[in-house]
């Protein structure tokens, strides 16, 4: 069983953290006070931290070239089962997401072959999150 992590993010608004996290996400919320929240995120506790300076651009960040798309980095997310992943690409391009990088199958035909996406959440955090059809094996494959 893996450890879970703990990560914190910086958000401009916390009630529209809620709703991405908690209702969009389906992630439960844990503790919270009137600046942070925490949310049960697939088992890791993540806290989203309230910045209101971020504003309506929220956060800037560096692109690294990755399979010919422009990665936003940084970035975080979790790692899902193949179904979890395609449930959720239904439930956030129903929900009218905009992807920074369209879900896809990402080194088809290598050891490492992945399905992924990316996205933001409304203050600009990037979020990726991929599946494998076999994690154990293809996590870490060179």
């Amino acid at each position: 069983m893996l450890t879970p992590f703990h990560l914190a993010v910086q958000v401009r608004d916390l009630a529209e953290a809620r709703r991405f996290y908690g209702e969009l996400l389906g992630c439960p919320q844990g503790r919270a006070s009137d600046t942070w929240v925490d949310f049960n995120l697939y088992g890791h506790q993540f806290v989203c931290h309230l910045n209101p300076a971020l504003g309506e651009k929220g956060i800037d960040d560096h692109r690294n070239p990755v399979d010919g798309h422009g990665v936003p980095v940084p970035h975080f997310g979790v790692v899902l089962e193949m179904a979890d992943w395609e449930a959720l690409v239904d439930r956030l391009t129903a929900a009218g997401v905009r992807f920074e990088i369209e879900p896809y199958i990402r080194f088809r035909g290598e050891p490492g072959e992945q399905a992924t996406m990316f996205f933001r959440d409304p203050s600009g955090n990037a979020i990726e999150f991929k599946a494998f059809r076999d994690i154990a094996g293809q996590l870490f494959a060179t």
